[in-house]
C-alpha cells in the first residue's frame, strides 16, 4: 500500500513539472511515465538477465549497444549533459521501437520529451530514482496514485479500475495461456497486465520462483512463468487483445505491458461502440474472444448516428452501459467469459432496454454471477453503486449467484485507507465451491437464486431484491438500516428517470 510519504513524493513531482510549465495533466502523465518506464527498462534488463543465468537460457538485451542509455547510467549525468542525452537519443531510441513493427513501437514512434528545462529534468530523474519501483505492489500503487492526478478522471464515465478489483475479477473467470482476452475500453491495460500476472504465478513451477528481497526490506518472489514455455509464442502475438479511443492511454497501455512481458499486444485506437468497429476489425468483432474483462466508461447517452447498429438493433438505446454489454456478448466466442464492471442502474433499470438486456443475459446465455460492490469502492473518482456481472456466452441460466461484499480492504470514503475488512478474498472462495443445492441461504452473504424468481421479478438483478435481511440484528445498527433506506430510495429515483427518458424518447 502507498504510504503518505510516498504520495508526498509523488505531490512534489508532479508540482515540479507544474511549476517547470508543464500543466495540462495528461502530458504530465506521460512525461512521468516516460521517466519512470526508462527506469523499470533498467530493472527489467537486470532481471531478464538474473533469469537467463538462473535458467541457462539465451539472454537478449533490450539496449544493445546504447548501454549508455540505461537509467543508471543516465542518473548521474550533470544537467548540462543529461537533457540532450535524454532528449537527442534516448527518445529516438524508444521510437526506433516501431521499426520492429511491435504494437509498442507504433505507440512509441511519436513519443517526445516535452521538458525544456534542465533543472526541471534533473529534478525530476532525481525524485524517479527515490521511488521503490522494484516492489510491484508498490509500484502498481504508484501508478494508480500517479493516475489518479488525472483532472479528467471521473469525466465521462472515465475512471480507474481499483487493482484489487481488478486481481479479483481476473480470478473468477481464470483465463487459460492458450486463450484469447480482449478489453474493449482498456485504458491503461489494467486488465490486460493483471491477466499476464495472473498467468505468470499460476503457471510458475516452484523451482521457477525466485525470491527478491523489496526496497522496504521486505521478502517477495519473482514469478518465471516457467510451465508457460510452450505457449510463449501465443502470449506474445496473440493473447492480448485491447481497444481505446485515447492515444496517451494506449501509449502508457503499450507501457505498461511491455514492462510485464508482453512485447506484441494487439492494441488499437478505436471507439468499440462506432460502426467502424467491425468494418475496421471484422475479425474481432463477432465470435473471436474467450475472456473478455472491462469496466467500459459510463457518459450517459451517445448521438444516434455514432453507435453501431448491430449494438442498438440488439437493444434499442443509445446507453453506454447496456450497449457495452451487447458488444461484449458479440465479442465473446460460444462458451466465452466475461466479467464486467456495471452501474447498479443495469441491474434493476425498468425501461424496456435494461429489461431487454437483462432477459437476454438470463434467456440467451448463462448468467453466473451478480457480485454487489459498495458505493465508495471507486471513490474518489465516482461515489455511483456498481456490481461486477460474470456471465458465459451460450447456454442457460437456471441459477445465479449472488454475493453482497461490504467491505473491500479499504474505508469507502475518499481517503480510501487500508482497513481490516476484506470480503474479496472471501469471493473468490465462495465462488471457485459454489453449490446451487447447497447455497440457498438468502441471510448469508453468498447465495444462488432460481432463474424462476428472477423471471418473475421482471430479471431484477438487484441483490436486495432477494437478500432476506434479519432485522433483529440491525435495529442496534441504525447505520445500515438508513444505507439500505437510501440505496431502495435512490433506486426508485433511477427507475422513475428511466421511465421518464423512455417516454421522451
Amino acid at each position: 500500500m502507498i504510504t503518505g510519504e510516498l504520495k508526498s513524493q509523488i505531490d512534489k513531482l508532479w508540482t515540479e513539472f507544474w511549476t517547470g510549465g508543464i500543466t495540462n495533466p495528461l502530458t504530465v502523465i506521460e512525461q512521468i511515465t516516460y521517466l519512470m518506464f526508462t527506469r523499470l527498462l533498467d530493472i527489467t534488463e537486470s532481471r531478464n538477465e538474473k533469469m537467463a543465468n538462473r535458467l541457462g537460457g539465451e539472454f537478449k538485451s533490450i539496449f544493445g549497444d546504447k548501454q549508455h542509455l540505461r537509467w543508471r547510467n543516465i542518473k548521474n549525468q550533470p544537467a548540462a549533459k543529461m537533457l540532450p542525452l535524454v532528449r537527442d537519443e534516448l527518445f529516438p531510441f524508444f521510437r526506433s521501437f516501431a521499426a520492429n513493427g511491435t504494437t509498442f513501437g507504433e505507440y512509441m514512434k511519436d513519443s517526445q520529451l516535452m521538458i525544456v528545462k534542465e533543472s526541471l529534468l534533473v529534478s525530476a530523474v532525481n525524485m524517479i530514482d527515490k521511488l521503490p519501483l522494484t516492489d510491484s505492489d508498490t509500484k502498481g500503487d504508484l501508478y494508480e496514485y500517479l493516475l489518479s492526478k488525472l483532472t479528467t478522471a471521473g469525466i465521462n464515465g472515465q475512471f480507474r479500475t481499483p487493482r484489487h478489483i481488478i486481481e479479483m475479477m481476473v480470478k473468477l473467470v481464470d483465463p487459460k495461456p492458450d486463450e484469447v482476452v480482449a478489453d474493449p475500453a482498456c485504458g491503461t491495460a489494467g486488465f490486460l497486465v493483471e491477466t499476464m500476472n495472473y498467468l505468470m504465478k499460476k503457471y510458475t513451477s516452484p523451482e521457477g520462483r525466485i525470491e527478491q528481497i523489496n526496497e522496504d526490506g521486505s521478502k517477495g518472489y519473482t514469478y518465471t512463468g516457467d510451465l508457460l514455455e510452450n505457449y510463449r509464442d501465443h502470449i506474445q502475438n496473440e493473447l492480448f487483445h485491447g481497444f481505446d479511443f485515447d492515444a496517451t492511454m494506449l501509449r502508457i497501455c503499450a507501457m505498461n505491458l511491455m514492462l510485464h512481458g508482453v512485447e506484441n499486444p494487439d492494441i488499437h485506437y478505436q471507439d468499440s461502440l462506432s460502426g467502424s468497429f467491425e468494418e475496421r476489425f471484422p475479425q474481432f468483432a463477432n465470435d473471436c474472444f474467450d475472456v473478455v474483462l472491462a469496466n467500459p466508461p459510463f457518459k450517459g447517452n451517445l448521438d444516434e448516428e455514432d453507435i453501431d447498429p448491430t449494438l442498438s438493433g440488439k437493444v434499442k438505446t443509445k446507453k453506454t452501459e447496456l450497449l457495452f454489454l451487447v458488444l461484449m456478448l458479440r465479442m465473446l466466442k460460444l462458451g466465452g467469459r466475461c466479467a464486467s464492471v456495471v452501474p447498479d442502474g443495469v441491474l434493476f433499470g425498468s425501461s424496456k432496454a435494461y429489461m431487454n438486456l437483462r432477459k437476454m443475459l438470463v434467456e440467451e446465455n448463462q448468467l453466473e454471477g451478480i457480485i454487489s460492490l459498495p458505493s465508495g469502492v471507486f471513490k474518489p473518482y465516482a461515489g455511483v453503486s456498481t456490481a461486477i456481472v460474470v456471465f458465459t456466452k451460450g447456454g442457460r441460466t437456471d441459477h445465479v449467484w449472488f454475493y453482497d461484499v461490504q467491505a473491500d480492504g479499504f474505508s469507502l470514503d475518499d481517503k480510501r485507507l487500508p482497513v481490516e475488512a476484506n470480503d474479496l478474498p472471501d469471493v473468490v472462495a465462495r465462488w471457485q465451491k459454489r453449490d446451487a443445492e447447497k447455497d440457498i441461504d438468502r441471510k448469508e452473504k453468498a447465495f444462488f437464486v432460481p432463474v424462476a424468481d428472477i423471471q418473475e421479478n421482471k430479471y431484477d438483478l438487484s441483490i436486495n431484491r432477494y437478500k432476506e435481511v434479519v432485522y433483529e440484528e440491525e435495529m442496534y445498527d441504525p447505520p445500515r438500516i438508513i444505507l439500505r433506506k437510501v440505496k431502495e430510495a435512490e433506486k426508485e429515483i433511477i427507475q422513475g428517470l428511466d421511465e421518464l427518458e423512455e417516454l421522451l424518447q
